[in-house]
């Protein structure tokens, strides 16, 4: 009975179903019973739902180099706030995150801080850019779970193409930062009415979906050589972009998507404050593009929610739009947000959302899905539906301390995280860290 946890009278919901009210039994890392049992430890959670753990594939978490913005431990410590038990951290690091022994190391020192688990992705080519294929092989043995160049837009088609087939070999899957660099040029935001309006270099929805087009002829090319690839398509942001994802499913090609939750909930409105908290790559699009996203979000096209948790300082961010970097944090209430904007407003179906969150990513990774069942894996999330609070920056693990929701009123918040039966964050129980 030594660690076993309790949750009475607790709201079962998993990426299949609404499973209705149970008393869990968790212990040795698993559901041991849905009927309830005998625990030292006991949880009352009338009102809450136990829910899988979140799977981030798409998170910067900026160690190795850049840990004045991020680092491990403060980024799983919020990962694990936000109900995550996996992340995906990318490898646009300095240096690149493009070796076995890189990839070992940050592993090691993930579990040695024991919050949320790490899942490094590594670098399609050598130093990211864009020429040499770094060794697939030697990166999946480390521990890699996909190859990416995210940040940087794979410009050489038969790079890819290669890139594909190695990973392919060695059961890796392919992200990719879906951009034409030529048409995307130099800009700041999407290339539209408000764009025109501020005068400001615009990015056209076009670039994002001209480089989807190329790079399912890639797949389709990899395919047709008797390959098994994997391509997954990071930070969808538009309509016509979505169009070319779900065409490309329907034909049966391996391809999955994720969408933002910045990409899900703001327009290219917000950057009339020309406040560079907005400036993410891909740009914020127009409310056409949003509807789109969500619509593709319910039936499935979009396969699962990418955090894109792209830490900066605030002096950086504070820079004029022009100059400051791409991207905001938002482990921490990429749940709360969701659920507030599309379940408590829209009325998305609850088990659809949490399926965006668990089995669409794991299975977009190659990982197994988490259902609530007796003898399943124990990596959990306890929230509170209830308890509407106001987004407040300052008392976020990242240590990027803004947010363009700040102060947005949101419900859902998580109380409890567990990884294999281990509590690694609790908001009112302190008791159960251990």
């Amino acid at each position: 009975m030594k660690g076993e946890i309790l949750f009475r009278n607790v709201r079962l919901v998993d990426g299949r179903d609404d499973l209705g009210q149970a008393d869990v039994l968790v212990g040795e890392g698993r559901i041991l019973s849905l009927a309830g049992g005998e625990a030292p430890r006991v949880v009352e959670a009338r009102g809450m739902v136990l829910s899988p753990g979140f799977c981030d594939p798409h998170a910067h978490l900026r160690e190795p180099g850049q840990e004045v913005k991020e680092d491990l431990e403060s980024g799983l410590s919020a990962a694990a706030r936000g109900g995550y038990t996996d992340v995906v951290s990318m490898p646009n690091t300095q240096p690149v995150v493009d070796t076995p022994e890189a990839v070992r190391a940050l592993r090691e020192r993930a579990v040695r801080i024991g919050q949320a688990r790490l899942h490094p992705a590594a670098a399609l080519t050598q130093g990211q850019e864009g020429q040499l294929l770094s060794e697939a092989r030697g990166l999946r043995e480390a521990g890699a779970v996909l190859l990416t160049d995210d940040g940087r837009t794979n410009e050489d088609a038969g790079v890819l193409a290669l890139g594909l087939r190695y990973a392919a070999s060695w059961g890796l899957v392919v992200a990719v930062h879906a951009e034409d660099a030529g048409l995307r040029r130099g800009g700041v935001m999407h290339e539209g009415a408000v764009s025109f309006r501020l005068g400001l270099p615009g990015n056209p929805g076009y670039a994002e979906s001209a480089r989807i087009a190329r790079d399912l002829e890639v797949l389709r090319y990899v395919q047709s050589l008797g390959q098994h690839p994997r391509l997954h398509i990071q930070h969808l942001s538009t309509r016509r972009g979505l169009e070319l994802v779900r065409q490309a499913k329907r034909e049966g090609l391996p391809v999955s998507a994720e969408a933002t939750p910045h990409h899900l909930t703001l327009t290219d409105e917000a950057l009339q404050s020309l406040d560079p908290l907005y400036k993410v790559a891909p740009p914020l699009r127009p409310r056409a593009d949003v509807e789109a996203l969500l619509e593709g979000l319910l039936e499935g096209s979009i396969d699962c929610i990418g955090t894109d948790h792209a830490p900066h300082t605030p002096d950086e961010k504070a820079l004029d739009l022009l100059r400051a970097p791409f991207g905001i944090p938002n482990l921490e209430l990429a749940w709360p947000l969701l659920y507030t904007e599309l379940v408590e407003k829209r009325g998305f179906p609850l088990p659809t959302l949490v399926a965006r969150f668990t089995d669409g990513p794991r299975r977009a990774l190659g990982l197994a899905p988490i259902h609530l069942e007796e003898g399943a894996e124990a990596s959990l999330v306890l929230w509170n539906p209830a308890g509407a609070r106001p987004v407040d920056p300052a008392a976020f693990a990242s240590k990027a301390r803004y947010s363009p929701w700040a102060g947005w009123l949101l419900s859902g918040w998580p109380q409890l995280t567990l990884v294999e039966g281990r509590v690694v964050f609790s908001a009112s129980h302190p008791e159960l860290l251990y």
